[in-house]
């Protein structure tokens, strides 16, 4: 179009001088007026053909010019395609299900949780994300060391099954890597073990569902809101927080009518005894397993939109001797009947949290009482925490814990050492955005031992971050 535009152009002035070169030889030997007028007029109206001409060129090559923008943006569309047709298959094997083996689904979830931390105290149940009381020595020079932990990091599998009768089916596998150490050389505190925490099968129908397997037994109720105590919430063993996962048969059902304002739930377990010894504690052969006498605990929640609390019972029992009669002379007794009783709950008025637990037991080393000391030991123990959302990403929580076994019972069965009395405090500043958790945390705790007012003290501050997916 540009090139037949251009020789339309140059035909006009060829012929606009040919004309302009006649004429002037015919004009000079006829200077006829009314032929030259002829002939000025001629040449206007070529003039005017020559400039409609231009016009109609220019608008032809804007045209040219919107037509090649207009290829040349399909062209990169159509690039932009082919990139993402080439990038679909990796995306497709990014989000399609891992294939089971049966017909169930498969839903694989949890998170990375990382901690920076500094303390002037050695902790049980270790360093870092697993502080709960300080032991050993009080630190009295160069007390203050760091380190990192990343145990709390959690993967969990979750199982999807076919309908039977008029249950649904499913089940959980949870991990995550407070399994100890590889070794105890320089390199083994960046190798931790992934342990198991809870595995089970799940059958649900409304109102009604059962656990087969190992499950949090029923007094693990409440726990605070850490950035680093996640695995081993605050107060865990140490003040006030009781509770343990075992193997065994646990069942929730509805005792209130659907669409009741406020809910009614019984949960009931019954799963196996534990206790520490006599005999192989890996092995089934502790106390606890003598016999058919499993843990038994009840709990009934309330709940509605804004509160929810519950109570429970427990009930077990020991026999010193162990399995074969292993130690056929106990010391004090030959059995340990295991007791408590908790209550707990959680209210959130506004932009409020406040939610804790109390416990009085007798004898339930083996669930995380009596600040984790086993024996025929009395104790009580209770937490508290507050928390306050100041906008919808920043929170500010305060924690106080305490547990108080009974001071003659641990100098009976623990000695001079035991551990009578623990408190802890945390303060928790947490910033949180989707799935994103950053937490600030001072933590400090003091255990006091034995009758003679001997106490160590700890401290730890850390910082944690924490990625849910």
């Amino acid at each position: 179009m540009k090139l037949q535009g251009s020789l339309s152009l140059k035909l006009v002035l060829v012929l606009t001088i040919g004309l302009a070169l006649i004429g002037s030889p015919l004009l000079a030997q006829q200077p006829n007026q009314p032929d030259v007028q002829h002939l000025l007029q001629k040449i206007q109206e070529l003039q005017q053909q020559l400039a409609t001409q231009q016009q109609h060129n220019m608008a032809l090559q804007q045209k040219l010019e919107e037509l090649q923008n207009t290829v040349s943006a399909l062209a990169n569309t159509q690039k932009k395609q082919d990139e993402a047709i080439q990038q679909m298959p990796e995306k497709l094997a990014e989000v399609s299900p891992v294939k089971p083996g049966g017909h169930e689904k498969i839903t694989i979830k949890g998170f990375i949780s990382s901690t920076f931390y500094s303390q002037d105290q050695n902790f049980a149940f270790s360093n870092g994300q697993a502080a709960e009381f300080p032991v050993g020595s009080q630190f009295t020079t160069n007390k203050w060391f760091s380190g990192g932990d990343v145990r709390n990091t959690r993967l969990d599998i979750g199982f999807s099954g076919p309908k039977l009768a008029n249950w649904t089916s499913g089940g959980l596998v949870e991990t995550d890597f407070f399994g100890g150490f590889n070794g105890s050389g320089a390199f083994s505190h960046q190798q931790p073990y992934m342990r198991l925490r809870l595995a089970y099968i799940q059958l649900d129908k409304p109102g009604t569902r059962i656990r087969i397997g190992q499950d949090w037994s029923p007094l693990f109720g409440e726990w605070p809101v850490s950035s680093s105590h996640i695995a081993f919430p605050l107060g865990y063993g140490s003040a006030g927080f009781v509770g343990w996962r075992f193997p065994g048969f646990y069942l929730w059902h509805d005792l209130s009518a659907k669409g009741a304002r406020t809910k009614t739930q019984l949960q009931v377990g019954v799963f196996e005894g534990s206790w520490s010894g006599p005999g192989d504690n890996v092995n089934g052969g502790t106390a606890g397993n003598v016999s058919f006498r499993p843990q038994v605990e009840a709990r009934l929640n309330f709940s509605q939109k804004h509160w929810k609390i519950y109570v429970v019972g427990h009930w077990d029992q020991k026999d010193l001797k162990g399995a074969n009669d292993i130690n056929p002379m106990p010391a004090i007794t030959d059995k340990i009947t295991g007791t408590a009783f908790e209550i707990g709950g959680m209210v959130t008025p506004g932009n409020w949290l406040i939610h804790g637990n109390a416990y009085w037991g007798k004898g339930i080393g083996q669930q995380f009482g009596a600040i984790t000391q086993f024996g025929d030991i009395s104790s009580n123990g209770a937490w508290l925490q507050v928390g306050y959302n100041f906008t919808k990403n920043w929170s500010l929580y305060g924690f106080y814990g305490y547990e108080n076994p009974n001071d003659q019972d641990v100098m009976d069965w623990v000695g001079a050492n035991g551990r009578t009395k623990n408190q802890m405090y945390n303060l928790h500043l947490r910033y949180a955005i989707g799935p994103y958790w950053f937490g600030l945390e001072w933590l400090h705790d003091k255990v006091d031992l034995g009758t003679a007012g001997n106490s160590v003290k700890g401290n730890q501050l850390a910082a944690s971050w924490r990625y849910v997916f």
